[in-house]
């Protein structure tokens, strides 16, 4: 099967929309161009409206999700700062690991994996924590944490999100919820190829940027002199025109759709994928009522060769579903309805063809 039919449906990268692989082909400006900087002004109100923001410092970072989580430590984390963080998964292990090394006291509240973290052990952990982190949609295994009571409670710390996997595929509400810190990645329900990390930044946040971050490159202090959009420009670094020619697009596909009609699609994908595995006799990873649509984690059947299953989909089928990691590396599966994956016919392609492997 030509590489351009492959279905993307692993926790990586999904298929991005067509729309935004057609603007990577956009002539080349310059990132200091009247023109691109209106391109960079409306992809960034884009961003405003796709996280239900209206945080001026909201843009994005020029790499993939994990220099989101970064921009966002280094810049608000001093030595002996105490951060309260959650960790049901990889990826609040992954926190853990970069406040650590900005130097912080790290108060480490472990779930079990498959299960979301419980906002009142994450409040009771530290009684005046600098910062609390969590991740709204943990990507190792499937499950959907509660933010809301988070931000609602967090007296006078800031709050971390990571909507990595949320954002554009299920409800993030910014303001709402009272998150002061937030970062995503292009590859996934956004639709866009892997590359930029949007990242959205409160007043209130902006109050504890430190002098001088342990990042140049990742100075807040810096790019917002740049993507602020306010006044003249300084020269920061050289933005990578053509992805965000295609977030642009990216965004416009997902605000033409409608954003709670996006939700929606994802929705039915995730609950049609879940029905199906069901039937086969498969049993579902992520804990009941906090399974994400987007990313179904499921436990492969006993005496079933997982790699081989699915090196065959990928074969024989051009689907490409995700392993497990960590502890559960051999043990589940993760398969995404992200993006323009995010469609019916992909997911009865896939009941279909794994009815037949396994």
């Amino acid at each position: 099967m030509a590489l351009s039919e492959r279905i993307l449906m692993g926790p990586g990268p999904c298929n991005p929309y067509p729309d935004a692989v057609a603007a990577l082909t956009r002539p080349m400006l310059g990132h200091l161009d009247p023109e691109f900087l209106t391109v960079l002004d409306e992809t960034n109100e884009r961003l405003r409206q796709v996280w239900h923001t209206s945080n001026r410092l909201t843009f994005p970072v020029s790499a993939t999700g994990s220099a989101g989580m970064e921009i966002c430590l280094v810049n608000v984390i001093e030595p002996n700062d105490a951060v309260v963080i959650g960790v049901n998964g990889v990826f609040g292990e992954r926190m853990v690991e970069v406040a650590s090394r900005c130097g912080a006291d790290v108060v480490r509240v472990d779930f079990d994996w498959g299960q979301p973290v419980d906002p009142g052990r994450l409040l009771a952990a530290h009684p005046n924590p600098k910062l609390i982190g969590v991740v709204h949609a943990e990507t190792s295994t499937g499950v959907r944490s509660e933010i809301a009571d988070l931000g609602a409670n967090k007296g006078d710390a800031l709050l971390l999100v990571d909507c990595v996997t949320s954002l554009g595929g299920i409800p993030v509400e910014i303001d709402e919820w009272g998150v002061d810190l937030a970062y995503s990645g292009t590859q996934k329900c956004l639709g866009v190829a892997p590359g930029l990390a949007p990242v959205t930044v409160s007043d209130r946040a902006r109050e504890f940027i430190v002098e001088r971050p342990r990042s140049w490159y990742l100075d807040l202090n810096l790019i917002s002199k740049y993507v602020d959009g306010d006044g003249a420009r300084a020269y920061h670094h050289t933005a990578p025109i053509s992805m965000i020619f295609s977030l642009h697009a990216g965004l416009g596909v997902i605000l033409d759709e409608g954003l709670e009609s996006a939700w929606a699609r994802h929705e039915a994908c995730g609950q049609r994928l879940r029905e199906g595995l069901i039937d086969l006799g498969f049993e579902l990873f992520a804990a009941e009522g906090h399974r994400l649509p987007e990313l179904t984690t499921v436990k492969v059947p006993d005496g079933v060769d997982e790699a081989r299953v699915r090196s065959r989909l990928l074969r024989e089928y051009g689907i490409e579903i995700g392993g497990g990691l960590g502890a559960y590396a051999g043990k589940v599966w993760r398969i995404g309805c992200m993006g323009h994956t995010a469609r019916l016919r992909n997911v009865e392609l896939l009941l279909a063809a794994l009815a037949r492997l396994v």
